[in-house]
C-alpha cells in the first residue's frame, strides 16, 4: 500500500477558491488571502459579517487513551467530514495545526492518514502559513522586552528571580529547557536563569486560540503576568511593558483562519495548535466559529482522550466561547484496546478477545465521562485495521452496546469517506435527538483545589489530589494576584488516567500529585503540572527527522 506521503503527493487538489465557493458559499474572491493555489486565510473582516448567521451542529472527536498501536483520531475526523458530505450533509472540518516538534520527533506527520488526509499535507506539517513562526516571534518579543526593561534601569522594580515568561521554539530541544541569559558583560543585559518551551505549550498559543478578535487578543495579551516586583510582590504584566500592541501586530495576519481541503475536497479549517497534555489542546475559537457559520455540521477534534483534550475543550474552550458540542465521537481500535488489556505490541495482530474484554475498561471510562460528567451523547468509531477479526469487532460492538452506546466499524484509512458512511449515519442519528444536557465538570465558583479534585475523582478515577509545597506557594501567589477563580488546565500524561504513563487500562484509587502551578492570566486558566510532564519535549534516540528527506524535484518523503 502507498504511504501517506505518496497518497498525498499523488492527489489532485482543487483551487482553494473553488472549495470556498462551492463548499462554503464564499463567492467573493477578495475574502480569501491565498497562500499559493491550495490554501488560504479567510479575511477577519468577512468573518465579522457572519455573526448573525445561525450556527451549525458541532461534533467533537476524541479518543481512548493513546497507545503505541495508534488510534487515528485526526484520520477519523477527516474521514467523518468526507462521509457526511457523501451522504448529503454540508460538513466542514476544524483541526489543529501540527507542531514541527512531534513531526521531527516521534510522531511524524499529523494531517490524517491513508485516504483520509487534509492536503497539502507537506505544507500543513511544516511551515504552513507561518502562524507558528509569528507566535514564536511575538512570544520572544515579550521576552526581549522584559530583559530590555531590566537592563535599562528596571523602573518597574521587577524581581528577575520571579520572571516566569519563557522563550519558545517550535522544535523539541531538551538542551534549551534550562539556561542562563545575559552573559558576557553589562552590555548584554542582566544575567538570569531562563529557558525555552515548545511553541504549542506557550500561553501565547493558548491566547491565540481563545481570542475572538484582534481587540480581544490585545486585552488578553495585556493581562499576561510575566513576573513580580521585589518586596511588594505585585504582578508585572505585558501591559506594564507596553507590549500588547506590538504583539498584536505580529499576530495580525496569523489570526485569520486557514482553509484547506481533504483528499475528497471537503473544506477544513486548520488553525492554532496547543498541546492537549500541556495546554488546552483545541484549534482556534475563530476557526471553529467560522466553520459553524458556513456549514451545517462541523467536525472538530481535541487532543487525546476525554480526560485531556475533550475535558479542556469543554471546561475551557466551551466555557470561554459559549460554544457547545452536540455529539461526540470516541475513536478506538481493537489493537489499542488489546494493548490496554495487557498484550505486548508485537502480539497485537493475533486475535485475543479476552485481552479486548480486559482493555475495554479504558473506553468504558471515556464513554462514562462524556455521558455522566458532561451530559453528552457519544458514538464509538472503530478504526478498523486489516488484522482485526470479525469476532473482535463484534465483541467490541456488543460491549459498547451493553453500555448504551453504538459502535461503528470504519475503514476510511483505506476507503476514504465511503469507509465512514455508517459512522456518519450514526452521528446524524445522535444529532436528531436534540440539544444534550450539557454541563461542565465543575462550577466557576469552586476553588482551584475543588476544581482539580473534581477532575481527578470524576474523570481520572483517582482517590484525590495533592499539591507539593512549591505548588501551594504558587497557588497562594495566584490567589493574592486575584486569579484564583479561573478554570484549571491539567498538564498530565496522555497515556493513562493516572500520572504514570505505564498505568494502562482504567486505573483507580491513585493520587494525582501536582508538582507545579502556572498562571496563564491572559489565556484565562491555571495550569496544574503533574507527573513528569515537560513543556519542552526532547527528541528520541532515533527521531523521525532521520527518515524525512526531499528529492531533486522537491518531493518530500517520510512525513507519514
Amino acid at each position: 500500500m502507498l504511504s501517506d506521503g505518496e497518497i498525498a503527493n499523488a492527489a489532485t487538489l482543487k483551487p482553494i477558491s473553488e472549495i470556498a465557493s462551492s463548499m462554503l458559499g464564499i463567492d467573493d474572491a477578495s475574502v480569501l488571502v491565498p497562500y499559493g493555489h491550495d490554501k488560504a486565510k479567510i479575511d477577519l473582516g468577512y468573518i465579522s459579517t457572519l455573526a448573525d448567521r445561525p450556527d451549525g451542529k458541532l461534533v467533537l472527536v476524541t479518543a481512548i487513551s493513546p497507545t503505541p498501536a495508534g488510534e487515528g483520531k485526526t484520520t477519523t475526523t477527516v474521514g467523518l467530514t468526507d462521509a457526511l458530505r457523501r451522504i448529503g450533509q454540508r460538513s466542514c472540518g476544524a483541526l489543529r495545526e501540527p507542531s514541527m516538534g512531534p513531526v521531527f520527533g516521534m510522531k511524524g506527520g499529523a494531517a490524517g492518514g491513508g485516504y483520509a488526509q487534509v492536503v497539502p499535507m507537506t505544507d500543513i506539517n511544516l511551515h504552513f502559513t507561518g502562524d507558528f513562526a509569528a507566535i514564536a516571534a511575538a512570544n520572544n518579543l515579550l521576552s526581549a522586552l522584559i530583559d530590555n526593561h531590566v537592563h535599562h534601569g528596571n523602573a518597574l522594580d521587577i524581581d528577575v528571580r520571579s520572571i516566569t515568561w519563557k522563550r519558545v521554539v517550535d522544535l523539541n530541544d531538551r538542551a534549551l529547557r534550562h539556561l542562563v541569559v545575559g552573559l558576557g558583560g553589562t552590555a548584554n543585559g542582566y544575567p538570569r536563569e531562563d529557558g525555552f518551551d515548545i511553541v504549542v505549550a506557550s500561553e501565547l498559543m493558548a491566547i491565540f486560540c481563545l481570542s475572538e478578535s484582534l481587540s480581544d487578543l490585545k486585552r488578553r495579551v495585556a493581562r499576561i503576568v510575566v513576573a513580580h516586583t521585589r518586596g511588594t510582590k505585585q504582578p508585572v504584566t505585558a501591559a506594564d511593558l507596553g507590549a500588547e500592541g506590538a504583539i498584536a501586530v505580529l499576530l495580525k495576519n496569523a489570526m485569520a483562519p486557514n482553509l484547506v481541503q481533504t483528499l475528497e475536497h471537503s473544506p477544513v479549517f486548520v488553525h492554532g495548535g496547543p498541546f492537549a497534555n500541556i495546554a488546552h489542546g483545541c484549534n482556534s475559537v475563530i476557526a471553529t466559529r467560522t466553520a459553524l457559520k458556513l456549514a451545517d455540521i462541523v467536525v472538530t477534534e481535541a487532543g487525546f482522550g476525554s480526560d485531556l483534550g475533550a475535558e479542556k475543550f469543554i471546561d475551557i474552550k466551551c466555557r470561554k466561547s459559549g460554544m457547545r458540542p452536540d455529539a461526540v465521537v470516541v475513536v478506538a481500535t481493537v489493537r489499542a484496546l488489546k494493548f490496554h488489556g495487557g498484550v505486548a505490541l508485537p502480539d497485537l495482530q493475533k486475535e485475543d478477545t479476552d485481552a479486548l474484554r480486559r482493555g475495554f475498561v479504558n473506553i468504558e471510562r471515556h464513554l462514562n465521562n462524556l455521558r455522566n460528567v458532561f451530559g453528552l451523547p457519544a458514538v464509538v468509531a472503530i478504526n478498523r485495521f486489516p488484522t482485526d477479526t470479525d469476532a473482535e469487532i463484534q465483541l467490541l460492538r456488543d460491549l459498547t452496546q451493553a453500555l448504551g452506546f453504538q459502535a461503528f466499524p470504519a475503514t476510511h484509512f483505506v476507503d476514504g469517506g465511503a469507509g465512514a458512511e455508517a459512522l456518519a449515519w450514526g452521528v446524524l442519528d445522535e444529532l436528531k435527538e436534540g440539544a444534550p444536557n450539557f454541563r461542565f465538570a465543575y462550577p466557576d465558583e469552586s476553588t482551584v483545589e475543588e476544581k482539580a479534585t473534581a477532575l481527578a475523582t470524576k474523570l481520572y478515577g483517582a482517590a484525590g489530589i495533592t499539591f507539593a509545597a512549591k505548588a501551594r506557594k504558587q497557588l497562594a501567589q495566584i490567589a493574592a494576584d486575584g486569579f484564583a477563580g479561573l478554570p484549571v488546565c491539567v498538564a498530565k500524561t496522555q497515556y493513562s488516567f493516572s500520572t504514570d504513563p505505564k498505568a494502562i487500562g482504567a486505573p483507580s484509587g491513585h493520587t494525582i500529585d501536582v508538582r507545579e502551578v502556572r498562571l496563564s492570566a491572559g489565556a484565562g486558566f491555571i495550569v496544574l503540572v503533574t507527573g513528569d510532564i515537560m513543556t519542552m519535549p526532547g527528541l528520541p534516540k532515533v527521531p523521525a527527522s532521520a527518515h524525512i528527506d526531499v528529492d531533486d524535484e522537491g518531493v518530500v518523503t517520510g512525513l507519514s
